[in-house]
């Protein structure tokens, strides 16, 4: 088990490059079993996340080839193989093998879903879209079995709006009979790259990006060749380091549209945010001012920003508020940070942020993915050394994090905890 080490102080100046979208690309993936011919996907993260669901693809008989950040999938030798437990149970987005095994084998058996955990994120909707599609859906000792003789077009109201279910639904819907009507459906980007790889294989799909989703179903889909869209989170993340921690940084391979909600707030602060086509200017002027956030679903402030935001307005003056309507247990960071000397309030769902403070190193613990963005932020700000262990979260979702940062001027490097220290990691 590695630790990373930040030592704080370091201006970050120059230019980073962003990766493909983590949240397509654990949806891409499993979406390529629903082709009879070979898939190819270009610009694929390198996280692990991706190479797990590669792994699930090779475990029902799929060729999984990978050259750098793409990847070849032949699913011609792929059957309706149970996957109860093992890799399932180490990433959320092993529940879009549902949607996918069940439109093209009209079966499935997936274990429950692991990942970050954010308090309760059940897949009812999921499940209701499932069983309006014509599929019988029962939890037997810790997986979900999906049988259906066919599948039918059907008219699906998603009672709460959710990427996953409007993603899911999706995928079984596209090889059912007849139309299927997804309401009250998801917008955001990685959506419309699903449906984007999706009708590049032959499906019929009206409606992305708004709240209304029509599919007429197609008796088969082909391989095609798909290139991934850019991670609007990763970019978020670089964005408000830069703000935290920057001199002049430059984001390249971004679609600034997608990150709307983030760049408003920042220029809310005062930092100077400039944008083009496909790159983002960010330099900050001191002082910042506190702003208050309240995340929503997009094109709202994205819940995975949530936390490294939270870092960056231990710098700003006086006092801001941030509440996550989206995940309410979503504030497992804020003991860390208060470690680092940050000065915050946790009062029902909000955290009251109250600042400037300089925060100080310590040794701290990743929870979840953002958290472990939101700390290492927090460790470029501080005076002195920051130890931050979990890692396995942030290698979850954030490509070559440490090198681009060092690209930028920081100083982050990782080391092998040692024996005790992981005996010390494990009890806490």
């Amino acid at each position: 088990m590695q630790k990373m080490l930040v030592e704080g102080g370091h201006l970050l100046n120059g230019q980073v490059r962003i990766s493909g979208a983590k949240n397509s690309a654990v949806a891409l993936l499993p979406a390529a079993i629903l082709a009879d011919s070979e898939v190819t996907i270009e610009g694929l993260p390198e996280i692990s996340d991706v190479y797990t669901l590669g792994d699930l693809l090779e475990e029902i008989g799929g060729s999984v080839s990978w050259d750098g950040q793409t990847v070849h999938i032949n699913p011609e030798n792929m059957i309706a193989m149970p996957l109860p437990n093992g890799k399932v149970k180490k990433l959320r987005a092993s529940y879009y093998f549902m949607g996918a095994m069940l439109g093209k084998f009209k079966k499935a058996v997936i274990g429950l879903p692991g990942g970050c955990f954010l308090g309760p994120r059940p897949i009812d909707q999921h499940i209701k879209g499932f069983e309006a599609l014509g599929a019988k859906v029962t939890n037997e000792q810790g997986a979900i079995y999906l049988r259906a003789d066919e599948l039918r077009g059907a008219r699906i109201y998603l009672d709460v709006v959710s990427v996953g279910a409007t993603i899911n639904i999706m995928l079984a819907a596209v090889k059912a009979k007849g139309r299927t009507v997804i309401e009250n459906a998801a917008k955001e980007p990685e959506i419309i790259d699903v449906a984007t790889l999706l009708t590049s294989m032959g499906a019929q799909i009206k409606g992305v990006g708004t709240d209304v989703i029509r599919i007429e179903g197609v008796s088969e889909l082909k391989g095609c060749k798909h290139t991934i869209i850019p991670d609007r989170i990763e970019a978020g993340t670089y964005a408000i380091a830069a703000a935290a921690q920057g001199k002049e940084v430059i984001i390249d391979n971004v679609i600034p549209q997608h990150l709307e909600s983030l760049l408003a707030k920042l220029r809310e602060m005062g930092v100077t945010v400039e944008e083009n086509d496909e790159q983002l200017f960010i330099a900050p002027r001191n002082p910042l001012k506190s702003v208050d956030i309240k995340t929503l679903v997009y094109p709202g402030f994205p819940t995975d920003l949530q936390q490294p935001f939270t870092s960056l307005l231990t710098k700003a003056m006086n006092t801001g508020v941030v509440t996550d309507t989206i995940y309410s247990a979503r504030l497992k960071h804020i003991d860390e940070l208060r470690r680092m000397n940050a000065a915050i309030k946790v009062e029902g769902g909000s955290a009251i942020v109250s600042g400037p403070v300089q925060l100080e190193g310590a040794r701290v613990k990743a929870s979840d993915l953002r958290a472990g963005a939101a700390l290492i932020i927090a460790g470029l700000m501080a005076n002195g050394i920051t130890e931050i262990t979990g890692l396995e979260h942030i290698d979850r979702g954030y490509d070559h994090f440490t090198e681009k940062l060092t690209q930028l001027g920081a100083k982050v490097w990782r080391e092998e905890m040692t024996e005790q220290e992981i005996i010390q990691f494990q009890n806490s």
